[in-house]
């Protein structure tokens, strides 16, 4: 054996039942199915009713343990990738530790919006390496409907709630597992994507909520400009850091905020559509919970096979972007 790699050993998601469609937001909003899907890609999304980010992570998990046939009393470790976290603090990590019944497991939150996922794999691949610890538990989950303003047409038609999680584990062979990883943070573009209320520079207030200050603000032209390059550009980074033409990669797994982003992406990779994981039109973009919800999705129906390359890709607030190359190591699921 060669360097220690973290494999995903299990993977697991979940969706609420509530389906928000392009023809409620006509009902809601000045738009309409056609604007939205040509400029998306997006036909609905899923709603959370009742119940909060740590509530879906806590459905995912049960999800992955079911198929890993595991305890969760043997996970070690939880990372939750999450920009609407239940409150400030005690962090998601440790609700879910609660919930799941985790007793041995220690965690934290990370915070790195739509990239969060992908922070949270490679921290997490990192632990797994070091050796200290075998079993850790990467989650991306996001109740985006509890930030989004529904009278803003540019942003409500974007965003839904789900969550997607990954067992990471020592991998048994050699070559397998998560190979490498190249992010970016540019802070400048902070302003053009964020929620200014809430935090200590804003905190709390009559004027803060009078302001929705609480709510998304996105700069659509100016984050679709930078997502497109930063996507395209770090996945083929990752590309030829390791050797990678278009005809080795089995899946480019992207962030799904924007169809017309995921084609950029794929068609600067030399990949076909083919060959790229989308459901953004059953979800539309659910921040960190997007890539895990692909994989899990895709692994379910025998599609993701042992041996394949595949790139994971994101771009998202901060800005933050970056990808991950992984050769995949779970086989397919049995089928009855």
């Amino acid at each position: 054996m060669g360097v220690r790699k973290a494999a995903i050993t299990a993977v697991g998601h979940y969706a609420p039942d509530k389906i928000l469609t392009n023809a409620d937001l006509e009902k809601m909003i000045d738009t309409n199915d056609e604007w939205i899907r040509t400029r998306t890609g997006i036909r609905e999304r899923r709603i959370m009713e009742n119940g909060a980010s740590s509530d879906m992570a806590v459905k995912a998990i049960e999800n992955l343990l079911s198929r890993r046939n595991m305890s969760a009393s043997e996970i070690e470790v939880i990372i939750v990738a999450t920009v609407t976290p239940d409150m400030f603090f005690p962090a998601t990590a440790c609700l879910v530790q609660q919930k799941i019944g985790a007793t041995k497991a220690w965690g934290f939150d990370l915070s790195a919006a739509c990239s969060g996922f992908l922070f949270a794999l490679t921290t997490g691949a990192k632990l797994v390496e070091s050796g200290t610890y075998s079993k850790v538990l990467v989650v991306g989950t996001d109740k985006m409907s509890s930030i989004v303003d529904y009278t803003d047409r540019n942003t409500c038609i974007l965003f839904g709630d789900a969550a997607g999680a990954v067992l990471l584990e020592p991998g048994t062979e050699d070559g397998y597992g998560i190979i490498d990883s190249k992010f970016y943070v540019d802070g400048s573009g902070g302003r053009y994507l964020c929620m200014t209320g809430g935090g200590s520079l804003n905190p709390p207030s009559h004027e803060t909520v009078d302001k929705k200050m609480h709510y998304i603000y996105q700069d659509g032209k100016n984050v679709y400009k930078l997502a497109v390059k930063g996507m395209a550009d770090v996945s083929v980074e990752i590309m030829d850091r390791n050797g990678l033409k278009g005809e080795d990669v089995a899946w480019l797994v992207p962030h799904q905020a924007n169809l017309r982003i995921i084609d950029a992406t794929a068609e600067r990779m030399g990949i076909r559509r083919e060959q790229v994981m989308i459901n953004i039109e059953k979800y539309g973009n659910t921040t960190a919970a997007t890539i895990p919800l692909c994989l899990s999705e895709w692994w379910e129906c025998g599609k993701l096979k042992k041996g394949q390359n595949i790139v994971l890709a994101a771009f998202g607030a901060g800005y933050t972007w970056g990808a991950t190359y992984v050769k995949w190591s779970l086989v397919n699921p049995q089928k009855p």
